[in-house]
């Protein structure tokens, strides 16, 4: 597997782009469970399906750009907000990134290694990968200079909850649905889905400047540009101060941050689905 993801990540982008555009509709014409989904899910956004009609072939590029990230050249990305990361480095403050499943979330965490790492590290909230084989590739990929990981226990909390009283960067997709005891039933679009709880205990976290980033993915595989905004610029309500409460905050920052590019958001990705040992709640 770690074999295969070398080769592939010596491809171009716009060769794996334009495959994994073609992969992405395959998949949509094959699985009628993903079809249904992912109409579920945009009309519980209030989407049309010409709205969202794009994020089809994008979700078949995310998974054919990933090799090269993770193993091939560095990729073209630009910045917008990227001031907001400079301002808190000289503050000294700790920074909790927020990225949800849209456009490309695997390079936002890289390219701020790529910048800022030297000044202070990023580490990456995971879930180790259900298929072995895939440990390898993900160990190797996520493990760089100025990118660390950590697994999502409770020695791994610990880890990011140090990163960030010593002033480094925090990564996590706060949309993941996170396991069983690690989060609450919040609305999202309007629906329960189990919501993690760890965002919002690293956001109380004293001194932590909360960012919300996402990867946008260019057109024609010209590259990335890495989307940077501080809390107050996408919310007009200030972080709350349970942690239970900040989940619902949360999910309604995820979707306003969709709202900008649900072209590109991962509408079949399974958000309601309950924590592997828990229930979902009464209907």
């Amino acid at each position: 597997m770690l074999l295969l993801f070398r080769v592939l990540g010596r491809f171009p982008l716009p060769m794996l782009h334009a495959l994994g555009w073609a992969l992405g509709w395959l998949v949509w014409l094959l699985v009628p469970a993903y079809r249904r989904r992912w109409r579920e899910h945009t009309a519980l956004a209030g989407l049309s399906a010409r709205q969202c009609r794009q994020s089809v072939g994008e979700a078949g590029k995310q998974v054919l750009e990933l090799p090269r990230l993770w193993f091939g050249p560095p990729v073209r990305v630009g910045w917008e907000g990227a001031a907001h990361i400079e301002a808190a480095l000289a503050r000294g403050q700790g920074m909790l990134f927020l990225t949800p499943h849209m456009g490309c979330f695997e390079v936002t965490a890289q390219a701020y290694a790529q910048r800022f790492g030297h000044l202070k590290p990023m580490t990456v909230l995971f879930r180790p990968p259900r298929k072995r084989a895939l440990a390898p590739v993900l160990e190797a990929a996520r493990n760089r200079p100025g990118m660390a990981s950590a697994p999502a226990t409770l020695r791994g909390v610990r880890q990011l909850i140090g990163a960030l009283r010593r002033g480094e960067a925090v990564g996590l997709l706060p949309d993941q649905v996170p396991p069983d005891g690690m989060g609450v039933w919040a609305p999202f679009w309007g629906r329960p889905a189990y919501t993690m709880t760890l965002s919002g205990r690293f956001a109380q976290v004293e001194g932590t400047q909360v960012l919300l980033a996402w990867g946008e993915r260019l057109p024609g595989g010209r590259g990335f540009v890495v989307h940077v905004q501080p809390w107050a610029a996408v919310m007009d309500e200030p972080l709350a101060e349970r942690s239970d409460d900040i989940a619902a905050q949360m999910n309604r920052a995820m979707e306003a941050l969709i709202r900008q590019c649900p072209q590109q958001y991962l509408w079949g990705y399974a958000r309601f689905k309950g924590p592997r040992s828990g229930d979902s709640p009464a209907a």
